[in-house]
């Protein structure tokens, strides 16, 4: 199961990918290129072995870049305590579940599934 803590830890390093390689040619060249190494060196952790990341770099503004994540079951989140309050009053929770799988994927680029 993916804790909220995971969780966030999965889109803090997303983020931190995407400033430095908005910073750094160079360090955009080399997530594309070598993504495991480059993600193992600002991580200090190794990434779980099988997984295969791929980088692309979307800042062409003339092109649109549409991501289908990978399904995640409903099962293997853990919910927010805001998420838990949604349920008990019956708001729809699909929107908050889409961006969850966007992050937990984030999560599971290293071996202890961030």
């Amino acid at each position: 199961m993916i804790t909220q803590e995971q969780q966030k830890e999965g889109a803090e390093l997303l983020k931190t990918l995407a400033h430095k390689a908005w910073e750094s040619s160079t360090f955009k060249e080399q997530l594309i290129k070598n993504p495991i190494t480059t993600i193992e060196s600002v991580t200090g952790q190794k990434v779980q072995s099988g997984v295969n990341i791929i980088v692309d770099d979307q800042t062409d503004t003339s092109k649109i870049y549409l991501n289908i994540p990978r399904r995640v079951e409903i099962s293997e989140l853990e919910l927010s305590d805001e998420q838990l309050e949604m349920v008990a009053g019956g708001t729809d929770l699909i929107g908050g579940i889409i961006v969850g799988v966007v992050v937990v994927a984030g999560g599971y680029f290293l071996g202890k599934a961030l």
